[in-house]
């Protein structure tokens, strides 16, 4: 039998809501400290066996119904010779960033010499994992990694790499082919490999408005997915503007963020999953704040024609796993009764 999350991106409605969450293999667990101490980030997601127990700890601990490629979105890069490094405190950092077509034009073929390290990773995973949990690998999407190749290092607005989507097109779509290729690499590497389905990072595309998405982006986060056999995932942040659009590039589900009910996400993509969208911050709230506000989720998400719980962003690092723990215990043990009953849910 399918996993419960499959059979949600077959849009089919499984007996026990599936829930998994962004970023919960990593930072928030002291196990994952432990284990990746002395170790750098990106080092740690090219080594086989400490990829796939940090993978593996959030589902032994949680019982979430996926495990989560451990990995980083700045990997492709890293496979294709582009010397990035993840900054403790900072985030992805290019030495040397890329602001012009000759610049552009240097990059090295979107190709991995070696990808040995990822599919290891990914069978160690896969022989340990559940027949009943499923195995999802996942990708940056082009904007958000142009973004940062542009910008050199985390931004909160992406001016340069705006300004260089309007004012240079041309290398701008230089840029975007080549993210779109080495994204598109990765996550067929992750497939052949073992996972199940794939999630499309667009973490940035919110600073976008909607003609830029659908002008400058779209056409390239559709060439990313082509030919990934499976079912697919979208997630943005901040995209309630566009979510119809990013539906576009051919996904089974469309994962929100904190700030669009589910309701209102699912008038915009009639007949796909959605993915969603607890907020994290109702992860410091006390439990009956986070109760009422999980129920009210849940509920909007049924107006989709499948629900998969998950938050409407990231694991927070000082989040307690206990919470996390605690909270998919009360997921899974939801009747339908519930589930259809009126609340006083804790709407945001």
């Amino acid at each position: 039998m399918k996993s419960t999350i499959l059979q949600a991106l077959d849009q089919v409605r499984p007996e026990r809501l599936p829930v998994w969450f962004m970023r919960q293999a990593g930072r928030s667990l002291p196990e994952y400290r432990k284990l990746r101490r002395g170790t750098t980030m990106l080092d740690s997601c090219l080594i086989p066996e400490m990829a796939a127990e940090i993978t593996l700890q959030p589902v032994r601990r949680h019982d979430v119904d996926a495990a989560i490629f451990f990995s980083d979105i700045m990997i492709p890069l890293r496979l294709a010779g582009v010397d990035v490094e993840i900054q403790p405190g900072v985030g992805p950092v290019l030495e040397n960033p890329i602001r012009t077509r000759a610049e552009v034009e240097k990059l090295p073929a979107p190709t991995f010499e070696d990808a040995s390290m990822i599919t290891a990773a990914l069978k160690i995973i896969r022989d340990e994992l559940s027949a009943h949990k499923a195995l999802l690998g996942f990708a940056g999407a082009p904007f958000t990694l142009a973004a940062y190749m542009v910008e050199g290092r985390p931004s909160k607005d992406h001016l340069r790499a705006r300004a260089l989507m309007y004012a240079d097109p041309k290398t701008w779509d230089q840029l975007m082919t080549w993210a779109a290729k080495v994204s598109n690499l990765f996550l067929k590497v992750q497939v052949d490999a073992g996972a199940d389905a794939v999630q499309l990072f667009d973490s940035w595309a919110g600073s976008l408005s909607r003609n830029s998405y659908v002008s400058h982006v779209l056409p390239y986060s559709k060439m990313t997915l082509e030919g990934v056999a499976g079912p697919r995932i979208h997630f943005g942040t901040n995209t309630a503007p566009f979510l119809d659009a990013m539906a576009e590039v051919g996904v089974n589900a469309i994962g929100v963020d904190h700030r669009t009910p589910l309701d209102e996400a699912a008038k915009l993509v009639p007949g796909l999953t959605l993915q969603g969208n607890i907020d994290p911050a109702m992860l410091f709230a006390g439990e009956d704040a986070l109760h009422g506000h999980a129920l009210d989720v849940i509920q909007r998400g049924q107006r989709a024609p499948a629900h998969i719980v998950n938050l409407g962003h990231g694991v927070p690092k000082d989040a307690d796993p206990g919470v996390l723990t605690e909270l998919v215990a009360f997921i899974h043990s939801l009747t339908p009764e519930q589930l259809n009953a009126e609340h006083e849910g804790v709407s945001i």
